[in-house]
């Protein structure tokens, strides 16, 4: 039984933690950069949810969409005037830039909302429900609901869009996709824009589940990478699936070796994939 409830956790865990990863994934795959500050976007997006929770009584998922669409503006500005400055150089200036600016939001962050650790605690936080001895989390399933909902709105968005075609054909020729027409610098825009949005829905239901504070983004931007290596850049529902692997493999080290040795999961996979295959992980997976 005690597997089993460790495996439900771990479930619903690892589809926050593929959420997480969707919007890196995007903006890798498209722009082929790997975005560094894509931590401090979720930290972002925390806080934003937080914030409209406290001061304004929305409910935190109701406040999600909110969040989304401040984000969506802020990573659309980022995108179109300072990534894309630097859109085709070299792979070593877009990693310094970004983690310049991961180290910029997080401080900027410090300075606004100070290093206290919030959490999103609305009044049915704690309510749960159980299935055969099992106990699930309603906070936690509704997350990973949440979580498949938005991969499957972004496949949809590519898959059967013409926004999502232009997307697509950018990523895989951009060449042709000029010659259709595509404007690549507003593309480009866009697609940092939605992949910045999955990380603010993703740091509001992380509020929800854990705690938030300036510091968190490094940490979430290692996963993120992981996962996005794992699950491939092409098709959102594998990286659900990269972060269900991440989230059950924390879930049994929390009991079977400790819980200090979670996040030494994903850092451990980190180091592994590097050393197996560099060459395709900086070049996306």
């Amino acid at each position: 039984m005690l597997f089993l409830q460790l495996l439900v956790n771990g479930v619903l865990l690892g589809g926050l933690y593929g959420l997480m990863a969707l919007g890196m994934a995007l903006v890798w795959g498209v722009l082929n950069i790997v975005n560094l500050a894509h931590g401090a976007l979720i930290m972002l997006g925390g806080y934003c949810v937080y914030f409209l929770f406290t001061g304004l009584g929305i409910d935190p998922f109701a406040a999600l969409p909110i969040a989304m669409a401040v984000m969506f503006v802020l990573g659309y500005g980022l995108q179109r005037f300072v990534l894309n400055l630097i859109i085709r150089s070299a792979l070593l200036n877009t990693l310094l830039i970004t983690f310049g600016l991961e180290i910029v939001l997080t401080y900027l962050a410090q300075l606004a909302f100070s290093a206290d650790v919030r959490a999103i605690n609305p009044s049915y936080a704690g309510a749960n429900m159980s299935w055969g001895g099992i106990t699930v989390p309603s906070v936690r399933l509704a997350a990973f609901l949440v979580a498949l909902l938005l991969a499957t709105a972004l496949w949809l968005l590519l898959e059967r869009t013409r926004l999502g075609r232009a997307i697509r054909a950018t990523s895989q020729n951009l060449v042709a996709a000029r010659l259709y027409g595509v404007e690549p610098a507003r593309l480009y825009a866009i697609t940092f824009g939605i992949g910045a949005a999955l990380a603010g829905a993703a740091g509001g239901l992380f509020g929800l589940v854990s705690q938030i504070d300036p510091y968190i983004g490094a940490a979430l931007t290692a996963k993120s990478f992981v996962i996005a290596i794992m699950g491939g850049l092409e098709n959102p529902f594998g990286i659900i699936l990269g972060g269900l692997v991440i989230g059950i493999a924390e879930a049994l080290a929390a009991i079977y070796i400790g819980p200090t040795f979670t996040d030494a999961i994903s850092f451990g996979l980190l180091v592994l994939i590097l050393v197996a295959r560099p060459a395709r992980s900086l070049r996306g997976a």
